[in-house]
């Protein structure tokens, strides 16, 4: 194994240091470089930054997901699995993974989510012509009410509720992945849980005696070999998809609108052409990814890179890193629509690949040609912009622009 005394360990490779923060992919170049596999003694995980070596961990589908199941004093199981509760989606393991997964699955094929794509640009128009100032934000102002709003209206929440939907999503994400929350984290997190998860059993009594055409209804009918979803099981997808789908798609559409603007020769290729906003999105994907880390757990003793790990550890994928290895990606710090192979880990892979990557995708497509149509001269402005601090997710509180050369 690999030792290099001056890397970095514990929240020196977190969202938490203010280095990492505001400039991952240097510090992953050098771990890449280094140390492929890099012991992080501090808190107990192995992490993986060359490309293939993520590939192969996201799937294998054998590695564990559910946290209970890693090492006492690793980092999945002392800032993950504390509980006894059966974990998300997101970190099950199978049969339950595989019987919950089919039984949601339906609505988020191709197919499924293009049909919403009507309605995802009525929902942009909605909240594009509520903004009227020369500067905005366009993280609080538009990135962060559209998927808010799509969800909402999939879901058949009533709109008086969208705000509510957002500022739930909000508090609950800042403890959901954060190894180290406060103690008003933990607290606001707690209260918006109970709230929502009450919101949630109300509306699916309601639907239960009237359903209609929405997500909501769509989960409460479906069934797989005589198996249905219990109100306890829609409400953890709900959850899921609140957190996990909304706070996303808001990074990705506010990362992609400043890779954009720092490169102004990539914005004048799309504005000349937007039939390449597909290619975009996912060169925005690969560039600056809204999710950087993906987890796993040993189920044996695995080699990878020459470097063995025993039963039970943390391993950490990242996938920021894995976007950017260069044995993979021709010139991978630079920024290009163009660019021939757009592949990327950023929905991570296996059984375990993004169930919304579907959705997040067209919402992005929509969302960044709507702007730039709006406003063709959009620039940054003079607010600036500040990176959260929230460990395996990337994205901004604030990034304010401004709309007039």
């Amino acid at each position: 194994m690999m030792s290099y005394t001056d890397l970095p360990q514990g929240i020196e490779i977190t969202a938490l240091d203010p280095h990492f923060r505001e400039d991952p992919y240097g510090i992953l170049r050098n771990l890449r470089d280094q140390s492929p596999v890099h012991e992080d003694t501090e808190l107990k995980r192995f992490i993986y930054t060359r490309h293939d070596d993520v590939k192969n961990i996201l799937r294998d589908k054998d590695l564990w997901s559910d946290p209970r199941k890693a090492n006492p004093g690793s980092f999945t199981r002392e800032f993950l699995g504390s509980g006894d509760e059966e974990p998300s989606m997101l970190m099950m393991d199978e049969p339950n993974h595989r019987r919950l997964r089919s039984l949601v699955s339906r609505p988020f094929t191709p197919a499924a989510v293009e049909k919403w794509r009507p309605r995802t640009r009525e929902v942009i128009q909605r909240v594009l012509a509520k903004i009227s100032d020369d500067e905005f934000d366009l993280i609080a102002d538009y990135a962060g009410p559209i998927p808010t709003v799509v969800i909402a209206e999939m879901l058949g929440v009533d709109p008086a509720m969208h705000g509510d939907f957002k500022r739930w999503s909000d508090l609950l994400i800042k403890v959901s992945f954060n190894p180290l929350p406060s103690e008003d984290e933990v607290k606001n997190g707690e209260t918006a849980a109970d709230d929502l998860n009450a919101f949630f059993y109300a509306e699916i009594e309601k639907r239960r005696q009237d359903l209609r055409g929405d997500l909501l209804s769509d989960m409460i009918r479906a069934e797989e070999d005589g198996e249905k979803l219990s109100a306890e099981e829609i409400i953890s997808q709900c959850n899921l998809l609140l957190i996990a789908g909304n706070v996303t798609t808001t990074d990705l559409i506010g990362n992609g609108t400043r890779a954009l603007l720092d490169h102004p020769e990539q914005l004048a290729k799309l504005q000349a052409d937007p039939t390449l906003i597909k290619n975009t999105v996912e060169e925005m994907l690969r560039f600056d990814s809204p999710v950087t880390n993906s987890g796993r757990i040993a189920n044996r003793t695995i080699e990878l890179s020459g470097c063995p790990v025993n039963t039970g550890e943390s391993l950490l994928a990242s996938l920021a890193a894995a976007n950017r290895d260069g044995a993979v990606y021709p010139d991978p710090d630079k920024f290009d629509i163009e660019r021939e192979d757009t592949h990327h880990q950023s929905f991570g892979g296996g059984r375990h690949l993004c169930l919304g990557a579907h959705l997040a995708r067209l919402e992005a497509q929509e969302a960044v040609l709507a702007l730039l149509e709006r406003f063709p001269g959009i620039k940054h402005g003079t607010g600036g912009f500040e990176y959260a601090s929230v460990p395996s997710f990337r994205g901004m509180n604030y990034f304010w622009v401004a709309t007039r050369s």
